[in-house]
């Protein structure tokens, strides 16, 4: 009956105790005004049958009834319908800059570096609906594979067609990785912006020194998170191409990452370095940035009241009415 009513004087219904104390004292008085006669026969009286006189009890029950729909009302019951609007005020447009060397096929993490990375990125991804996102490739060279979009569907996809390939000369370029982002990210009129840079090894092509671009990503306001991919010590990665198949030989090598360089660019740029040694530590790490870069939203709530009491008051007046109305016709004789 109450479902979606709110009352907003709730301490009204104490004032509900008044109704069983009004019940005693009608009680009492009652038994006060009944007058008694004591005679010996009631054979010189003509008994009547008319219920009339047991029916009285009504015209208390209207007021108490009365009283009650009173009291109700002054608890002001109403309904609530709430509708929300939200508005990022703070958009974050950001950059992910992506080391698709043959070192990323390495196995240390679960099925190879690449591929865990793009699970973990997808998710990283889809936690971000409010903010634009961009992919940049980079081996020995770099090229956007996807400008700064606000439409996640587009950029889960090209995420999902990265691998591993030959077009793009071999090597490491961090330098020109970096640069590359920041190209895409100088223009941007959001509030923050942010590049993820992940490699798993050391600046060793490009024309772009890394310092230089990290200096570009200052002039130009931009965050840079570093990440350094890969197993501490020795790790299953690719050594050779078998000529008959085509398909990589893989052979135990040590882990090369250049944590000096990735923690000076983060560190020039406001950032931070991360180090991701397994598939659970990757995720930590995309989801503790998830935690740093927040958007800004900001949410607005309308609320619609509708009154309630109204009705209750009416229909209150209408029993006091009718309780009159009867106490001065039908019951007259009677109180």
């Amino acid at each position: 009956m109450f479902e979606g009513i709110e009352f907003l004087n709730k301490e009204f219904f104490w004032l509900l105790l008044v109704l069983p104390l009004a019940i005693l004292w009608y009680v009492f008085k009652h038994s006060k005004q009944t007058a008694e006669l004591k005679i010996s026969s009631l054979k010189g009286f003509k008994v009547t049958n008319s219920v009339l006189p047991k029916l009285k009890h009504v015209l208390f029950a209207l007021r108490l009834l009365a009283l009650a729909l009173l009291i109700t009302a002054l608890a002001r019951p109403r309904s609530v319908d709430v509708s929300t609007k939200t508005k990022t005020t703070r958009g974050i447009d950001i950059v992910m800059a992506i080391d698709v060397s043959a070192s990323m096929l390495a196995k240390d993490l679960r099925p190879n570096r690449l591929e865990a990375l793009k699970n973990v990125a997808a998710e990283f991804i889809k936690g971000r609906p409010n903010d634009r996102i961009g992919l940049v490739e980079y081996a020995g060279e770099s090229y956007t594979k996807t400008p700064i979009t606000s439409d996640k569907v587009i950029v889960l996809r090209s995420l999902k067609d990265i691998k591993y390939n030959t077009v793009i000369e071999g090597g490491t370029a961090i330098g020109m990785g970096l640069a590359t982002s920041v190209n895409r990210l100088k223009d941007s009129k959001a509030k923050s912006k942010v590049i993820i840079l992940l490699t798993d090894g050391v600046n060793n092509s490009g024309f772009i020194d890394p310092k230089i671009a990290s200096e570009l990503a200052v002039e130009y306001g931009i965050k840079v998170y570093t990440i350094g991919l890969g197993t501490n010590g020795m790790a299953l990665s690719p050594v050779a191409i078998d000529s008959r198949t085509g398909e990589f030989q893989y052979g135990r090598i040590q882990v090369e990452i250049d944590e000096v360089l990735l923690k000076e660019i983060a560190t020039a740029t406001g950032g931070k370095y991360f180090r991701a040694t397994d598939n659970k530590k990757l995720e930590d790490i995309y989801e503790e940035i998830n935690k740093l870069e927040k958007t800004e939203i900001e949410e607005f709530k309308f609320y619609n009241y509708d009154e309630k009491y109204r009705p209750l008051v009416i229909l209150a007046g209408l029993l006091l009415l009718f309780e009159f109305l009867l106490r001065n016709t039908i019951f007259r004789s009677f109180v």
